[in-house]
């Protein structure tokens, strides 16, 4: 194996796939070291980029199964894979050892695994103990929930990705515990809000950012423990009912009016460098609970010396350079979903394993290799059983044989040993994917580095609602609007996977009528995307701290007090999500606290 076995101070590359140079510290090669790896040759973003290109979390799609049955699936028709109901998959009726092979050591790995993945049939959907929620993907636990992708534990909810414990809601993104919430984004704890971000504890709230055990507040930032604020200026509890009286929260007009006046003061206000939560010792954003972890993003209940993570849940320990990953997981590398596993090597779709390497899609198995599909299995290589004492003799032996013959994509990239999968084995196109998303690219930008495409087929819908005729309050709505198809006001004029035209569900104008919500003007994939776009990208920038003294840099905010720095502009440097040029007002965590206290 050709890894490097002493640990140099850093180690400057250039991505073989963006062709930009990019630095290895002594830390990431204590964890090459570890795993037995050879440095990669592509930067953390393009890594990043090629795992979640094996992600399609919320596209979905009708299909018939390898037995004939109509499925509903995250693999179109025109999939080149072999695929079964996920409740078949997951039975006895198929064994997936029955297409074991013997390992070519003329061959590349690469090529090996990617026959496998086209005669293994996948599961059409990820979806465990599901109640009358078959639109899900990604999930667990799940009642009576429509559209919910990457969410757990939710019950009457539509729409949403990563959303967990919530109950009669609709149009969330990573929020955990709510009832009776709508189009809210990182949010924790919260009873009756609509349209907020970073909201904690909360009841009551519409259009919010940044608040804490805030109830009755309409309009309001970085405010802590408050009642009957409108836009940060607090009111007596009859003043603040007289404001509210005033406006008509089912008017989609009087909300976009109340969105306006919202951004206007945002951007005003003050925003906080990152989000880590007893956290210490760590730099990324959204980190709850985490103690050594470096360039780390989106970890949640708590994780321990890790390196180059996005996405991970409830514990993970010594992991580098994986994502969507957790409950007490530990010894990843360069792996994607994985849950609770050990020593897990390149590998994508893991559960309850260990000692897995460049595997995809097994479970309940230990000591595996290259294998695609299998169940309760200890020593295989290409699904093939061999004895301990064979298995251990071989696998040292292919993982020589991937570094002396690597893989060479269409691109002519090299793989070998410890590299996940190229992008060009992908099942899916890349707009069909979380890495879309999350880092998009046109159609053009997309094959040109190695990605494939989805041609999506024309939509030919037959509108009966115009957005234009969609009434303009929620109380005018009569219950036949449940019979007709919206037109999506993008119209199909977007990237971002627009269905042209939607319909309304029943559970859905129920938590509109309940909560005096107007009727979206956008399909659900469109109003996802914007969900999206508002949080920052998973990347770091050096940047200082803007607060000058009394007042911000740009002389739009004033201090509310005086912070350690006293009149003398802040010296405080970090690291930080919001790139330099953006034009929110950044403060360093104590000019911050200093400000919200």
């Amino acid at each position: 194996m050709s890894y490097t076995k002493s640990i140099p101070e850093s180690q400057q590359k250039t991505c073989q796939q963006c062709q930009t140079d990019f630095t290895l510290k002594a830390q990431d090669f204590a964890f090459f070291n570890r795993f037995k790896v050879t440095p990669p040759r592509i930067c953390q973003s393009c890594r990043l980029r090629q795992q979640l290109s094996f992600r399609n979390a919320r596209n979905l799609y009708r299909r018939k199964d390898d037995t004939g049955k109509e499925i509903i699936s995250i693999y179109s028709p025109d999939k080149q894979i072999r695929v079964l109901d996920q409740h078949t998959w997951r039975g006895d009726s198929w064994d997936p050892m029955n297409y074991g092979r013997e390992y070519d050591f003329s061959r590349p790995f690469f090529e090996q695994i990617s026959e496998l993945m086209h005669e293994v049939p996948f599961p059409s959907l990820n979806n465990w103990d599901a109640v009358n929620s078959d639109y899900c993907n990604f999930t667990k636990g799940n009642k009576n929930c429509y559209l919910v992708f990457g969410g757990d534990f939710n019950e009457d909810a539509e729409y949403s990705g990563y959303n967990f414990h919530t109950k009669n809601s609709s149009d969330l993104y990573w929020v955990n515990k709510g009832e009776f919430c709508y189009e809210l984004i990182d949010a924790e704890s919260n009873y009756q809000c609509t349209n907020a971000r970073y909201i904690e504890s909360c009841v009551d709230v519409r259009f919010g950012f940044e608040l804490k055990a805030c109830q009755n507040c309409i309009g309001c930032i970085n405010l802590r423990n408050t009642k009957q604020c409108f836009f940060n200026e607090q009111l007596s509890p009859e003043e603040y009912a007289k404001r509210v009286a005033e406006i008509d929260f089912g008017s989609y007009k009087a909300i976009e009016e109340l969105e306006a006046r919202f951004e206007e003061l945002k951007a005003r206000s003050i925003f906080r460098a990152y989000r880590m939560i007893n956290s210490v010792n760590s730099s990324g954003d959204n980190l709850y609970n985490c103690k050594n972890c470096t360039y780390c993003f989106d970890i949640f209940d708590g994780a321990e010396d890790c390196r180059h993570i996005f996405l991970a849940a409830s514990g993970l320990k010594d992991s580098y350079g994986s994502g969507h990953c957790g409950l007490k997981s530990e010894l990843l590398y360069n792996s994607l979903s994985v849950y609770p596993s050990s020593n897990i090597i390149a590998s994508w779709i893991v559960i309850n394993c260990h000692n897995a390497k460049h595997s995809i899609n097994c479970q309940d198995s230990g000591n595996i290799f290259g294998c695609v599909g299998i169940k309760n299995k200890q020593y295989c290589v290409l699904n093939k059983q061999y004895s301990k004492e064979e298995y251990e003799a071989l696998v040292p032996k292919i993982m020589e044989h991937m570094e002396s013959a690597p893989y060479r994509d269409k691109k002519n990239r090299t793989y070998v040993y410890g590299d996940f999968f190229p992008a060009e084995l992908s099942p899916f196109g890349y707009n069909e994917t979380f890495a879309y998303e999350l880092m998009p690219l046109g159609r053009k930008e997309a094959l040109a580095l190695g990605f494939a495409w989805f041609d999506r087929p024309e939509r030919h819908y037959e509108i009966t609602l115009k957005n234009a005729d969609i009434p303009d309050n929620i109380k005018d709505v009569q219950d036949d609007i449940l019979n007709e198809v919206v037109e999506c006001a993008d119209m199909g004029n977007c990237e971002e996977g627009c269905t042209v035209a939607f319909k309304i569900i029943k559970p859905e104008l129920d938590i509109y009528r309940h909560m005096r919500i107007p009727l979206p003007r956008l399909c659900p994939n469109c109003r996802s995307a914007r969900r999206i776009r508002q949080r920052n990208p998973s990347l770091l920038w050096e940047r200082s701290c803007q607060c000058a003294g009394k007042e911000s840099e740009n002389k739009k905010y004033l201090n509310n007090s005086t912070h350690f720095h006293g009149a003398e502009h802040c010296a405080n440097t970090f690291q930080t999500t919001y790139a330099p040029g953006k034009p929110e007002i950044v403060y360093c965590e104590q000019c911050y606290q200093a400000e919200v206290s």
